[in-house]
């Protein structure tokens, strides 16, 4: 090669060096890391479990859509979707101590608001790809996209987790807007990781991903959808996690089928003839009515109840400040003291409830210790209904306004099973003057008039979780008056808000605890929110070739039979017990009875 060729080699290849995307170097670790994990804490599978076999469940509506975020994603079915979309890391359910998942080491900065992460190299996708830092750097833009239409995640992962660090392929840092104490620290910006390999982000994403089946990283994939019929998951045989210290000797049954039973009597007829595997009884009419007889005296079928210890579920009325009646807070004092909790306590739930005092409890000293709820008062009813401007009665007993107006509000619920007790409910009210309109829809149908804030009063629960309360989501005016959040209150308090952004900025356990009393009191004065019940306990029942571990649970099982989730999964089948039973079944032969009742978690109200 001559010396002009050499010189017009070397220039095209500096053109072209200069004009190529410059390799990102991996940004540095910061100094003195202390890296740390648990691989101490004690198993709580058990080294019994039987892998195989079919679990069949139910479902009281078909989901709208299988997409984990956006409109209508937030259904009860969206549980069994994110118990599948594993953390990076995980609560112990007994000792309560960070536990690695899709992490195996992680560690803290000096800021008090940033953590890192290793992660974990053999963890994989549903179709084997690898589970990378990347997936947590789309997760941001993901979760940031207008195109998801969820204003939540949106602010959320703007205002919350502020930024994602990757430091090469398997280690991350994540930047939270505010310092806080270490053991929250970890479950307040540890976020999960979104498959960038199977999404495009664009106008239509919405649309196009609603049935798309997302690859997940936890044992259970969708492999059946039957609209309106049933959906069907399978256990992956090649689970990444199979071997991993706390996924060993758990998520047994080889499918969960899910199917669609809209009414909960024609459920258990399903259960009792033995087309579902187990079924939950916690409703007292269940328990004390259906619960009984022959396959139960002849141990085919058993029945536990099993005491749990972990943040209530704050179940109650939900007034809608939007309203133009419940806009008055005299009105709704009036109200709260129209509800008797204490009568459908004691009348249709035979005792087998407690009352519900405030939107959070079971955080220990997050929980407001003296806070209770209003008390069934006649009286006190009649005085609020007065300073509200319903003072007078007509023909029917139910109050009118100057103008005329009856006092009648639209109550909205999902489920037929809890009729009874809102015909107590509303008869209650009535002797306030109050009239209280049922309107029974369909879980999607309610859950969609909620989120969209075009109800009055909704009666419902949310799920109890994490390890402090949450009160932004339910009670900043960032998400009141908008549709797909969760302030179905519409509460829009400037006083309030104050509170919440201290809450959310402060870093001492001792500030934030000082303010969680001072919110959890501001929204009992608002009254926005009427308390009803809470259940310290699972009951269930289960044909008798569902095997439960040893200890039959955790401190934190929500449930014994959910064969998902951080506390799921420890129960399996016995294929050949299950043939025995049913010949058992046929020839009337007998087993000792199954009736437990597990106190070990049990703590007095």
């Amino acid at each position: 090669m001559t010396t002009r060729s050499l010189l017009r080699h070397g220039l095209l290849w500096l053109a072209a060096l200069l004009s190529a995307p410059l390799l990102a170097l991996p940004e540095q670790l910061p100094e003195g890391l202390v890296w740390e994990t648990n691989l101490e804490d004690p198993v709580f599978a058990d080294p019994r479990a039987r892998p195989g076999g079919r679990f069949r469940s139910f479902m009281s509506s078909f989901p709208l859509t299988l997409r984990l975020v956006g409109p209508d994603s937030n259904s009860s079915f969206a549980q069994h979707l994110r118990a599948n979309a594993l953390g990076l890391v995980d609560v112990h359910p007994d000792t309560r101590r960070p536990i690695p998942v899709l992490a195996t080491h992680w560690a803290f900065g000096e800021d008090g608001r940033s953590l890192y992460f290793r992660l974990d190299p053999e963890a994989r996708w549903s179709d084997g790809v690898p589970v990378t830092s990347e997936d947590y750097l789309f997760t941001m833009e993901f979760m940031r996209s207008p195109h998801i239409v969820a204003p939540w995640y949106n602010n959320y992962y703007t205002n919350v987790v502020e930024e994602v660090r990757a430091y090469g392929e398997y280690v991350i840092g994540i930047r939270g807007a505010t310092a806080r104490p270490r053991d929250e620290l970890l479950f307040e910006y540890a976020i999960r990781p979104t498959p960038r390999h199977f999404h495009r982000l664009d106008e239509r994403w919405v649309r196009d991903y609603n049935w798309r089946i997302e690859p997940n990283t936890g044992p259970y994939q969708i492999t059946e959808v039957r609209k309106g019929r049933h959906i069907e998951f399978t256990r992956k045989q090649d689970w990444w996690g199979n071997d991993k210290r706390y996924f060993r000797h758990r998520f047994n049954v080889e499918h969960v089928r899910i199917k669609v039973i809209r009414d909960l009597n024609i459920a258990y007829q399903h259960f009792s003839k033995g087309q579902l595997d187990a079924f939950p009884l916690l409703m007292p009419r269940l328990w004390h009515h259906k619960a009984t007889g022959r396959p139960y005296e002849r141990g085919h079928i058993g029945r536990i109840v099993f005491y749990n210890e972990l943040p209530r579920s704050p179940m109650g009325l939900f007034l809608n400040e939007a309203d133009p009646l419940l806009q008055d807070r005299s009105l709704r004092l009036g109200l709260a003291h129209a509800i008797n909790v204490e009568r459908v306590i004691r009348q249709v739930l035979r005792n087998d409830y407690e009352r519900l005092q405030t939107m959070n409890e079971g955080y220990g000293d997050y929980s407001h210790p003296g806070l209770r709820a209003r008390e069934f008062d006649l009286a006190a009813a009649a005085r609020h209904f007065a300073e509200a401007g319903w003072e007078q009665r007509g023909p029917d007993g139910i109050r009118r306004n100057r103008d005329g107006e009856r006092l009648a509000l639209r109550v909205t619920y999902f489920s037929d099973a809890h009729t009874p007790r809102l015909v107590v409910i509303k008869e209650e009210a009535r002797k306030a003057g109050v009239e209280l309109r049922l309107q029974l829809l369909d879980p999607s149908a309610a859950f969609k008039q909620i989120m969209e804030k075009r109800h009055q009063i909704a009666w419902m629960g949310w799920s109890g979780g994490g390890l402090s309360p949450r009160y932004w989501e339910f009670f900043h005016s960032d998400n009141a008056h908008r549709p797909q959040t969760n302030n179905i209150t519409n509460t829009a308090d400037p006083e309030i808000d104050r509170l919440i952004d201290a809450y959310r900025a402060a870093s001492k356990r001792a500030t934030r605890v000082a303010l969680a009393h001072e919110l959890e009191a501001m929204i009992h004065h608002r009254a926005v929110f009427i308390p009803t019940f809470k259940i310290p306990y699972t009951r269930e029942a289960f044909w008798r070739w569902v095997q439960l571990p040893a200890h039959h649970g955790t401190r934190s099982s929500e449930s014994l039979l959910d064969p998902f989730g951080s506390t799921g999964g420890l129960f399996w089948i016995d294929a050949d017990l299950r043939t025995e039973v049913e010949q058992a079944r046929r020839t009337g032969e007998s087993y000792p009875p199954i009736d437990l009742v597990d106190t070990r978690w049990r703590t007095r109200p």
